[in-house]
This record gives C-alpha cells, sequence and structure tokens, in this order.
C-alpha cells in the first residue's frame, strides 16, 4: 500500500508538473501573440494620428498660408486650401493661428481664438510640433480628440505662427475589428482615451477602472478583474509606451484557453501514469524500469556531449571568422586614411599649380630689383658715395628676407603633414595664406578687409592643414566675386574660436550641397580645380574635432565659418 500511496502522491506531482509546463507555455505563446497584436494596434493607431501631424507640417509650408501670415496674403485663398484638406483627410478642426492666438484662416468649427500659452500652440510657438490630447462637450458625451500643431516658419527662421489640426478618435475606434482583444490608451493622466471598449472610454486607471487582482505568474503579469461579459476574467496585461503621443497602450489577452489546456495535459498526464504504473506493478518490472532510466540517462549525457562538442566548434569557428574581419577592417581603415592623406596633398598641390604663374610672379619683381640695387650699390661705391651703397644693400637684403618667407610659407603648404593634433597660431596661419595668394588677389583686384589682432590666438589643429583650408576659403570666394570685389576676414576668440570668411560674390546656388565632393559651381573643363577643395576643408576641419559651414549672408555674397576648438591657455604658453 506505501508504494501504491508514493506512486499516487508522484503521478499527482508529475501531472500537476505537466499542467503547470502546459500552462507556462500556452502564456508564452498568448503573450508572443499579444505582444504582435499589441504591436500592430499601436502601429495602427500611430499611423492615423500621424496623419494629421504631417496635415499641419505640410500646411505650415504651405506659400497661401505662409503669406497670409506674413501681412501679405488673401484670406479668402487660404480658407478654401484649409477646408479642402479638412474635407480630404477627414479632420475634425484645421486652423491657422497668429502668434496671438487669432485664427486667420481656418475650417468650419474653427472659429474661436486659441490661448497661445496652452499646448500643443505654445510649443509650435515657440519652433517645435505640438501634440495634445483633449476632450470637449457635447450632447451625446464628451467628444474625444487629438491636436497637433506646426509651426510657420519666416526665410530667416522665425515663426510667424502655426498651423492645428484636430481629429476625433471616434474615427479610430469605429474601424477597429471586432474580435480584437481589449485594447485601451491612457495618457499621462492615466485616464483612458482610446479603447475599443465602450465601456471603458475616458475611465481612470485609478478610480473607475473594474476592480482587479494582478499577480506575476512565469514573468508575465496575470489580471484577475471584473470586467463584464466584454472584458476576460483572467488574462495577461500586456503594456507599450508610446512617448511621442504622450500615451501608453494596453492589451488584456484571455487566459482562460490556457488554463483549460493545462488541465486537460494534467489529466491526460495523470491517466498515462496511472495506466503505465498499473501495467508496471501487474509485471513487476522494476528492474526494467531502472535500466530504462540508466538508459534515458545515458542518452542524455551523449546528446549533452555532442551539443558541447558541436558548439565549441561552432564558437572556435566565429573566434576565427571574427579575428579575421578584424584584421580585414584594420587594412581597410588603414587604405582609407592614406587614400584621404594622398587626396589633401593632391589638392594642395593642384592649388600650388594654379597659382603657379602667380608665385613666379612674386619671385621674379624681388629678383629684379635686387639686381638693380646691387648694380646701383656698385657703381655708388665707385663714385664714393659709400651711404647710399649700404642703402641699396639694406633694401636687397629686406628683398631677400621677404623671398625667403615666401618659399618658406610655399614649402610648408606642400609639405604633407600627419602628425597629431596640436596647438596653432591661427593669426599665422591666415597671414601665412595671404601671402600664398597674394598674387590672385591683385590679378583679380580684390579688395582684402582683415585686421590682424594684435595677440595670437591659439587652437587646437595641424598648421599646415589649418592653412590649407584658409586658402581654400580664399581662393574660391575670389574665384566666385570674378574681376573685383571684397573678401572679408574675421577672426573671434572663445569657445569655440570662430573664423569668418565672406565674399561679395552671387552667393551659394545651392548650400546643402557645396560640401559635397566633385561639387562646384565652376563651368566644367574650367582650371580653377574639381570641387573638392571645400571636401577636403570639410575632412579637415572635422578631424581637428570643430564645424565649418557655408550659407548665403543677408546682404549678399556667401560667408565660410570655421569653428575650431581653443587651446589650454596654460599649455599654449609652454
Amino acid at each position: 500500500m506505501a508504494r501504491i500511496f508514493t506512486f499516487l502522491i508522484v503521478a499527482l506531482m508529475m501531472a500537476g508538473s505537466v499542467g503547470w509546463t502546459v500552462y507556462h507555455d500556452r502564456l508564452d505563446r498568448m503573450a508572443e501573440r499579444g505582444e504582435a497584436d499589441l504591436s500592430l494596434a499601436t502601429d495602427r493607431v500611430a499611423a492615423q494620428l500621424y496623419r494629421y501631424r504631417e496635415l499641419a507640417v505640410i500646411l505650415s509650408r504651405h506659400p497661401d498660408l505662409q503669406a497670409l501670415l506674413a501681412g501679405g496674403g488673401d484670406a479668402t485663398v487660404a480658407d478654401e486650401v484649409v477646408q479642402s484638406m479638412a474635407d480630404m483627410t477627414g479632420a475634425a478642426d484645421v486652423a491657422v493661428v497668429d502668434p496671438d492666438g487669432r485664427i486667420v484662416a481656418g475650417s468650419q468649427g474653427a472659429s474661436v481664438a486659441r490661448d497661445p500659452a496652452l499646448a500643443p500652440l505654445a510649443r509650435a510657438l515657440s519652433g517645435a510640433l505640438g501634440t495634445q490630447s483633449e476632450t470637449a462637450a457635447a450632447a451625446d458625451g464628451p467628444n474625444r480628440y487629438f491636436s497637433f500643431a506646426a509651426p510657420v516658419l519666416r526665410p530667416d527662421g522665425s515663426v510667424s505662427g502655426a498651423v492645428m489640426t484636430r481629429m476625433e478618435v471616434s474615427q479610430i475606434e469605429d474601424n477597429w475589428p471586432g474580435d480584437a482583444p481589449p485594447v485601451f490608451f491612457t495618457d499621462r493622466t492615466g485616464q483612458v482615451f482610446i479603447t475599443n471598449r465602450s465601456d471603458l472610454i475616458l475611465a481612470d486607471r485609478v478610480l473607475e477602472f473594474p476592480a482587479y487582482f494582478d499577480r506575476i505568474v512565469g514573468g508575465h503579469d496575470i489580471w484577475q478583474l471584473d470586467g463584464g461579459r466584454y472584458l476576460p476574467s483572467h488574462a495577461i496585461h500586456l503594456v507599450r509606451d508610446m512617448p511621442t503621443l504622450n500615451l501608453t497602450a494596453e492589451m488584456l489577452i484571455d487566459t482562460s484557453g490556457a488554463f483549460a489546456g493545462a488541465v486537460l495535459w494534467g489529466l491526460i498526464t495523470a491517466g498515462a501514469l496511472m495506466t503505465f504504473g498499473a501495467v508496471l506493478f501487474f509485471v513487476q518490472q522494476n528492474r526494467m524500469v531502472l535500466a530504462h532510466r540508466l538508459a534515458v540517462e545515458a542518452e542524455a549525457n551523449a546528446r549533452l556531449e555532442a551539443r558541447v562538442s558541436e558548439r565549441t566548434q561552432e564558437l572556435t569557428a566565429a573566434n576565427t571568422a571574427l579575428t579575421r574581419e578584424v584584421a580585414e577592417r584594420k587594412e581597410a581603415q588603414a587604405a582609407l586614411q592614406r587614400a584621404q592623406a594622398d587626396l589633401v596633398q593632391a589638392g594642395k598641390l593642384s592649388a600650388l599649380g594654379q597659382m603657379s604663374a602667380g608665385i613666379s610672379h612674386e619671385l621674379n619683381q624681388p629678383l629684379m630689383a635686387i639686381r638693380s640695387f646691387a648694380e646701383n650699390g656698385e657703381a655708388y661705391f665707385e663714385r664714393g658715395k659709400p651711404d647710399i651703397a649700404r642703402e641699396n644693400l639694406a633694401k636687397i637684403s629686406e628683398l631677400a628676407r621677404r623671398m625667403g618667407r615666401i618659399i618658406q610659407n610655399l614649402r610648408a603648404f606642400a609639405r604633407q603633414e600627419s602628425g597629431p593634433i596640436t596647438d596653432v597660431d591661427l593669426v599665422g596661419v591666415i597671414e601665412a595664406a595671404l601671402e600664398v595668394t597674394a598674387d590672385k588677389q591683385r590679378r583679380h583686384d580684390v579688395t582684402l578687409d582683415w585686421r590682424s589682432p594684435q595677440a595670437p590666438v591659439i587652437v587646437k589643429g595641424g598648421e599646415v592643414r589649418l592653412q590649407q583650408v584658409v586658402v581654400n576659403l580664399l581662393s574660391n570666394a575670389i574665384d566666385a566675386m570674378g574681376q573685383g570685389g571684397c573678401v572679408s576676414i574675421s577672426l573671434t576668440p572663445g569657445d569655440p574660436v570662430q573664423l569668418s570668411v565672406r565674399d561679395s560674390g552671387p552667393g551659394i546656388a545651392d548650400p546643402d550641397r557645396v560640401f559635397d565632393p566633385f561639387y562646384s559651381t565652376k563651368s566644367p573643363g574650367s582650371a580653377e580645380g574639381m570641387g573638392l577643395g571645400l571636401s577636403i576643408s570639410y575632412g579637415l576641419v572635422q578631424g581637428f574635432g570643430g564645424a565649418i559651414r557655408g550659407a548665403n549672408h543677408p546682404e549678399g555674397g556667401a560667408i565660410f565659418t570655421v569653428d575650431l576648438l581653443p587651446s589650454d591657455p596654460k599649455e599654449a604658453a609652454a
């Protein structure tokens, strides 16, 4: 009897264990399907709401509405535009609002002024997109709306007003599939705002929601609640946050099927165990049972060893592949760095080639003067006028120093620099770049507006690479103006240090592409370059941890601004 009693207890425990395992497995599968359903529900709600957010963004860029807010548009035309978009999209309310909250154009029903201090209008008037859920009283109960607001920007980037759109939440709920599990979306106050169960509309999650008791089973949040015929009595509670809409999506997955399946499998297991036990009891095959168990354990050990060996081989192969991939990436990175250095050097040599005629002129002029002063000095010595001869010798020395300075700047510019980032005097770099491009300035009859600071301005960078950036900016400014014009250079210390180069040319046709490789406003086949100068300069400045940007100046011409990291004052002094 003791053996039978023990066997019954073991059988019941195993049946319960199987039932519990089946219950957990069913819960896992239900949760997985529920997560997919919840994802589809959130995507569906977000897609329908985002239609009206995009409507606000599109209307904020409409030229008739921008002109109306600028004070020069036709209100009738704007009303027609707004009403037609509201009719096509099914929006409940579309309005164009000025910064004081007055509606200057709107669809039917958009006749009241908006408070500019309330969201989402306040957010739109500050230059960002605004979102808000709200309710409004109606004869058949409160109506729920989702509102979006988009700023209307002037050409200078300031806000001239906003476009607001509203849609009724019932449009989403009316098209919900009838057999979908209960799903509800709560706002940040805990109120149910969107749901496919009418009993839950605008219910407070704390005060008005059906009473429930929750517990964790197998890692899942299980609710036991009394919600009537339209809510399950036992359900998996799933949650997903929707931060862009300030909503939290929740879904209840009915677990009655999982419990029924667990009970069924528990009974099947119990019946099988009882039958098996009866057979074992009557034939008394205890030794066979023991042998069977030993065989099962041996097979499990063999499978475990095989799996360990297979996994070890997979890890070894993965490690080998990873090592090879790391080596290939290092090699590719080194090749990319070499190609970039070659491209930078080619750009400098190309610039030197373009300036070769001017460089020859810059050196020939002092040479001719040296020859003339030397011949005159010899004649003055023969005439017994050593003082005048000494003056000629002093002029020869100054001209030689000038030639040496030109040659030194050219050698430094042509040198291929690949060293680390150091402290560099930006004023000296600008002066050297001006000397390199001096002949080009004279040939193009360019006026230079540059006041050199009295003290050095130390930044983080490479002297040769920074000089190439300044030379590229100066050359592009001179080429853009053609003949004549003025190039203004300004240097503003701070964090970051700002260097600006402005010309009086026609400006930039496409500022967004100005730093693209091979993008150039010059005619094809011209000798001024291939459109790589600004692209190379962009890469060099990024390598220093800085930034470069180009834009059209409000007063005409183009302006390029380079932001560089300032050096530590103590390190610069050292």
